[in-house]
């Protein structure tokens, strides 16, 4: 399993971060985390593969270990929060006891909440690094620099890092249900 740290620079935005992301994707299931990014992921490309959250923080990457078991053969890609993974701590252990080849989970960090106001996350506090270290993923990397499309096709779990700074964009709100979301995702998989 691979632990992955991206120094993006002080002035990329979680939006840059998603873009960077997305134009590595190709077939992937996308799953990502409530508010804002999937805000930002809609408006930057939608597609039938992304399913947005709308509610559940914290849970996007529990739904995607789900999937990733469920389709063993279709590459995985979560993309979260820092606040949301302190929400759901658990889901470090759960998914390092698993180690799903299929799944990549990218953790945006801004230190912040940033779709209720931007409060401060204690992930300020952390280096989430050594959290994933001391939960015992094998392989822990620090990476300037890394091609992330190999990565979403590597054969074990991969767990990235972009730090960016908070803030969010002007993205649209979603104009589709959640019912219309689950069902578009639930075609295709």
């Amino acid at each position: 399993m691979y632990y992955l740290k991206l120094s993006i620079g002080d002035n990329m935005a979680r939006r840059e971060a998603i873009e960077n992301i997305i134009n590595c994707i190709d077939d992937e299931l996308v799953v990502c985390n409530i508010g804002f990014p999937s805000r930002e992921l809609y408006d930057i490309k939608d597609r039938k593969e992304n399913f947005y959250m709308i509610g559940s923080m914290g849970l996007a990457s529990s739904i995607g270990l789900g999937l990733a078991l469920a389709q063993p053969n279709r590459n995985i890609v979560v993309i979260d929060g820092d606040g949301a993974l302190l929400m759901n701590m658990g889901s470090l252990v759960t998914i390092f006891a698993n180690n799903p080849k299929n799944l990549t989970w990218i953790v945006i960090d801004n230190g912040a909440y940033g779709s209720t106001g931007n409060q401060d996350t204690y992930a300020q506090k952390l280096d989430l690094v050594d959290v994933a270290r001391g939960v015992g993923f094998k392989n822990s990397y620090d990476f300037e620099d890394i091609n992330l499309k190999e990565f979403i096709k590597s054969d074990d779990a991969s767990f990235i890092v972009y730090h960016t700074e908070p803030g969010n964009s002007k993205a649209p709100i979603i104009d589709l249900s959640p019912v219309e979301i689950k069902n578009r995702f639930m075609d295709i998989v």
